[in-house]
């Protein structure tokens, strides 16, 4: 594997632009009382005449609980008959989820998962060719650091054996107690993107040698794409303190949530070279001079904690930990068009994972038992929302 130089990349960002909280707060505005949103926008983020806004206002439901009593679940993947993939942290496991009734199957586990603290298994995603190479990868934590391992699904094969070793594509992640990332997903291009963490030393993010506090791109095996901002680095963007939630809009608009730690949580619109500021900069402010990008909307930590993300039905939808609520951020383009909603607050406890269900509803997964949390008697749960 290479290791991601990435001073290159810091330099190409300056030339480009010239928490660990588990958290709805104040919407930053302008002196004419509109939202503020990041003025780094790249121009594929500006909104075209024919590209519609989501409505200011909508709505979020829970018509269903899928599936009940998932120790310390993380990543969810759904597969293409509509089950579902889930990861638990703790244990290692992956589990199958049936779409419908929540018969949940055991399909093996992770070989060479070491949990401690936030890390063990955590994000997991499905090959782009899924259909005929079967791969599922998924990002773990070792006794050496995080990495990112593709392992074989052989469904035809007794349950809790049904997982081939791991064949690891990316290793040398930094790893801690805290602020290890996880979130894996391959974009609209076919390509691997992994967000990573700070691991509690906020000097990573800035380090040139360190994959910590960035967003990566690579191909499915793990070689930098070749058309990153230095084509020799995985690193696709710098300056973050935890990177838990990764999608796409339908522009092809990456977005990221990012953990703050006393001021500021972060939805970020992810550019090429962007560097988001962390640790010399949490939440808006960034834009000012110092060559760093400004997130799109923020909340104070104990409001959201993101950690998931999901694009559905013209908005961004964040799962919020310590907050234990689901917000909504209607966009047109790459700008909020109306002030976050909130939804769900309180009710279903820790919210760890959102995914876009293919008839444009989300998949919620909850995060009680992962220490933090007061789990009650079905947690953890996957839940089925409607939204608008």
């Amino acid at each position: 594997m290479r290791r991601p130089g990435v001073t290159a990349v810091l330099t190409a960002a300056a030339l480009l632009m010239a928490g660990c909280s588990d958290g709805d707060g104040p919407l930053e505005r302008d002196r004419g009382g509109q939202p503020r949103s990041s003025g780094a926008a790249s121009p594929s983020a500006r909104p075209t005449p024919t590209e519609p806004a989501a409505p200011a206002k909508g709505s979020a439901k829970v018509v269903r609980t899928v599936a009940t009593g998932i120790e310390t679940p993380w990543g969810l993947a759904p597969l293409p008959d509509g089950d579902l993939l889930v990861s638990s942290r703790d244990t290692g496991k992956i589990f199958r989820v049936a779409r419908e009734g929540g018969r949940r199957t055991e399909v093996g586990t992770v070989a060479g998962v070491a949990p401690e603290g936030e890390g063990g298994l955590l994000g997991i995603a499905l090959s782009p060719r899924f259909g005929t190479d079967h791969m599922v990868y998924a990002y773990f934590t070792t006794r050496s650091g995080n990495r990112i391992a593709r392992m074989l699904y052989d469904a035809d094969r007794p349950a809790g054996e049904q997982l081939g070793a791991p064949d690891t594509v990316f290793r040398s992640i930094p790893k801690g107690a805290v602020h290890n990332g996880g979130r894996i997903a391959f974009g609209p291009d076919k390509m691997l993107y992994a967000g990573t963490g700070d691991t509690g030393d906020r000097s990573l993010a800035q380090d040139p040698e360190s994959p910590g506090g960035k967003i990566l791109r690579m191909t499915p095996d793990g070689e930098p794409a070749p058309d990153n901002p230095d084509p020799g680095s995985v690193v696709y963007s710098s300056g973050h303190r935890n990177v838990q939630g990764l999608a796409w809009d339908r522009a092809k608009r990456l977005w990221a949530t990012e953990f703050g730690q006393d001021d500021w949580d972060e939805l970020n619109l992810i550019r090429p070279g962007g560097n988001y500021g962390w640790p010399e900069v949490e939440g808006r402010g960034g834009d000012d001079g110092q060559g760093f990008t400004d997130p799109v909307e923020q909340w104070k930590p104990a409001d959201a904690s993101p950690s998931g993300i999901a694009f559905a039905k013209g908005s961004v939808w964040l799962a919020a930990l310590r907050g234990e609520r689901l917000w909504r951020v209607p966009l047109r383009g790459g700008k909020p068009v109306a002030e976050p909603q909130d939804f769900l607050k309180g009710r279903y406890g820790r919210l760890r994972t959102v995914e876009a269900t293919d008839d444009g509803g989300l998949w919620l997964v909850t995060g009680n038992t992962d220490g933090r949390g007061d789990p009650g008697a079905t947690d953890d749960r996957v839940l089925r929302v409607d939204v608008t």
